[in-house]
Order: structure tokens, then sequence, then C-alpha cells
């Protein structure tokens, strides 16, 4: 399966709907060492984006993409969802040019996107942030991208979860939650789960 305008914007319905469905899961766990602001940040800037790409006639991948980096950023007013810009714009980059993209093409943006993260945001994986789910997925994708998409994505998907999971024993070092210091070590990070849910919904739709 090749990625295209057309079957980008029902990915982003996918994800806008499963953001939405989890909007008060992740109010709840981002009230525990956050503002409480992750479900609501999360579920209008997905939403905006879904909303938008039904408009859109860009065929350009990459332009696209730059498209809806800029429109999450506006919707989504939130650390996250600065961070989610900054992964978008790498994913642009890759796909410049590109009116289609074949699994390894995918693979290959989603990384240029994490690493984009990483530098943008001084981060990495380990310190109980969204790295800790999107790393390992991207990861996943790339090891299977010769497999069909269900099957890659569902590898992403599992690996997303395990590294949401893995947060639980971090100490956090970024943002409001560093505040927190010790007293976030057991808890599960707002950002990690939102990166799962997010491989979770690509995975379903792939599934479909």
């Amino acid at each position: 399966m090749s990625l295209t305008r057309e079957n980008l914007t029902s990915v982003f319905s996918a994800i806008s709907a499963v953001m939405h469905e989890h909007r008060d899961y992740l109010i709840g766990l981002d009230q525990q060492n956050g503002d409480g602001d992750l479900g609501i940040s999360m579920d209008e800037g997905y939403r905006a984006v879904a909303e938008y790409l039904k408009q859109s006639q860009e065929n350009d991948l990459g332009k696209l993409f730059m498209q809806i980096a800029s429109v999450f950023n506006e919707s989504a007013p939130s650390s996250l969802g600065t961070i989610t810009a900054f992964g978008l714009m790498g994913i642009a980059k890759s796909l410049k040019g590109k009116s289609e993209a074949n699994l390894s093409e995918v693979a290959l943006a989603l990384q240029s996107g994490v690493e984009r993260i990483m530098e943008k945001a001084k981060s990495k994986p380990g310190e109980k942030t969204i790295l800790d789910s999107l790393h390992p997925a991207v990861q996943a994708l790339a090891e299977q991208r010769d497999s069909d998409a269900e099957t890659a994505f569902k590898a992403a998907s599992e690996a997303a979860r395990s590294g949401a999971e893995s947060t639980k024993a971090m100490r956090s070092v970024h943002g409001r939650a560093a505040y927190y210091g010790d007293k976030s070590i057991g808890l599960l990070d707002g950002g990690a789960e939102v990166g799962r849910l997010l491989f979770e919904a690509i995975y379903q739709y792939c599934s479909k």
C-alpha cells in the first residue's frame, strides 16, 4: 500500500477518532504531573488536521505535511503540540516532491520526524517523553519495511505500547513534569501514551 493524499486523509481521520475517544484519559494522565490540557490539545489538533485534509487538494506529500504541521501547531497550543509539529516538519522534508510513498519511504520519513523532534526538543529516548513510544515504533517499522503495511504497523504498534509502558520506571527530566522529580517514577507518561495511540490508530486503519 502506497501513501497518497487520499489515504493520508483517512489515516488522520482514524487518528483523530482515537484521540477523541481517549481525550478524558489523556487529561487524567496529564493532571498527575502536568497542567491537564494534553487530551484537549491532542483531540483538537488532530481533528483540525483531519478537517483540513478533507478540504485540501495538495498532492505533494512534502507540502501537505508542512501545511499539516502549521495547522496542528495553531490548533494544539501546547508543548506537545509544538513537538508534534517539529516531527511533522521532519516528515515533510523527507517526502518533499512525492505524490505517493511506499512503506520503506514512509518508514524513512517517520524516522526523519523523530530525529527532528530529538534535535529541536533536545531530548532522547529514556527521558519519559513521547520519544519513548515513537522511537521504538519507527525502528520496528523500519525493520518490517519489506512486509505488508498491516504486519509492519502491527509491529510498530506493539513496540510503541512497550515503549510507553517503560516510562513508568523513568524519572521526568523535561517540562512541568520535571518539577515532580522522583515522584514522577511509577507514573505513565502522557506524551508516550499519545505516541502509542498514534500507532494503534494507524495499525487499526491498516488492518481494515
